[in-house]
């Protein structure tokens, strides 16, 4: 594992227990049941769901308790894509709402607690293997706070704030803020994104459907051209999943130049949020896009964006910056969170 020291409060006094940890998506949700032994770890069972087959959190965890759960546990620590506020939540990409009082108090479970899923994988990284960090540009190692981007089927960022002996993750809604566009290009697809919605936030260009977004901009707007073989695969598989591997392998050019935006756009706003916490000590780009692009983000693109600044290039030039390989992160860091982080009900 990385040495990387993370405030956990509960680390010393938390001995034994079992936990429930849970990973919610906009895409899918997985569950991954944990074993607490002499303040250690392990994973005894896994299993995911696609997200979008459930009405709500609730019938998804009936499921779960009637087929896969293995024994039971006093934890529950949930990571969610949205914005936890006094441990309720109403999540950004589907339509459920969880509020984890009534879930101890209608389930009889001694600790629930909630988290952001990008608060979640900033605590998995306390357990996360040097073979699962895939380096973009090695830089300068130094102490100061680091910051999280992740692009999946939403946007997440977050941030880790350096006391000085411990690094504290928190949550952010960065990913919201408003798309600035730089470009003559830009400018053209922010007034062709103006037809969906009045607001374009980041999250809208920097994810899953945004890649098909910019695709379909160059397409319908710039007239890049779209064979029929195209066409067909991208009406039946995942579009941004044909598009980013067909700009890979530089089979057309239309998904080609949809990559090279995409990259950009990632680049300016990871730029952004390492400026905006002055993460000296690193960026992680995690979520389920970057391990997929690595090539792409390994590319001179990329670190070119990345590090254009008004005053601060320098800074930028030095900030060291790595994939996330590990897909269990997340729902890794919930466990940690659950068993060593502060929990409300105990303030």
């Amino acid at each position: 594992m990385i040495n990387l020291p993370l405030y956990l409060p509960r680390k010393k006094h938390t001995k034994v227990g079992n936990i429930l940890a849970v990973d919610i998506g906009g895409t899918k949700t997985s569950l991954g049941q944990f074993e607490l032994k002499k303040g250690e770890l392990k994973l005894i069972q896994e299993t995911t769901y696609p997200s979008k087959d459930f009405s709500s959190f609730d019938v998804l965890l009936d499921r779960y308790l009637e087929e896969q759960a293995v024994g039971t546990f006093d934890i529950l620590s949930i990571g969610v894509a949205g914005p936890v506020v006094n441990n309720k939540v109403e999540l950004t990409n589907l339509s459920w709402n969880i509020d984890a009082e009534l879930i101890k108090q209608h389930r009889k479970i001694a600790h629930v607690c909630l988290l952001n899923d990008l608060e979640a994988t900033a605590y998995g990284l306390v357990g996360i293997e040097p073979d699962d960090l895939a380096p973009i540009r090695v830089g300068m190692q130094q102490a100061g706070n680091m910051a999280i981007l992740a692009p999946g089927t939403g946007l997440g960022e977050a941030g880790l704030f350096w006391d000085g002996s411990f690094y504290r993750p928190f949550a952010t809604e960065g990913g919201h803020s408003e798309f600035s566009p730089r470009t003559e290009t830009d400018i053209a697809l922010f007034h062709y994104l103006r037809q969906e919605t009045p607001l374009i936030s980041w999250e809208q260009v920097i994810s899953g459907d945004g890649i098909y977004r910019i695709y379909r901009f160059l397409r319908d707007v710039k007239g890049y051209r779209e064979p029929s073989w195209l066409q067909e695969k991208l009406a039946t598989e995942n579009p941004a999943a044909v598009i980013s591997h067909t700009a890979m392998r530089e089979l057309n050019d239309t998904c080609v130049q949809t990559m090279h935006l995409f990259v950009t756009y990632m680049a300016r706003e990871a730029s952004s949020l390492v400026l905006k916490l002055k993460a000296t000590g690193g960026l992680f780009l995690g979520g389920g896009i970057p391990p997929k692009i690595y090539p792409l983000l390994r590319s001179e693109l990329f670190l070119q964006q990345f590090t254009q600044s008004d005053r601060m290039d320098k800074l930028l030039q030095d900030i060291p910056i790595y994939v996330t390989l590990d897909s269990k992160a997340a729902l890794i860091g919930a466990a940690y969170f659950g068993a060593f982080g502060n929990r409300e009900d105990e303030r």
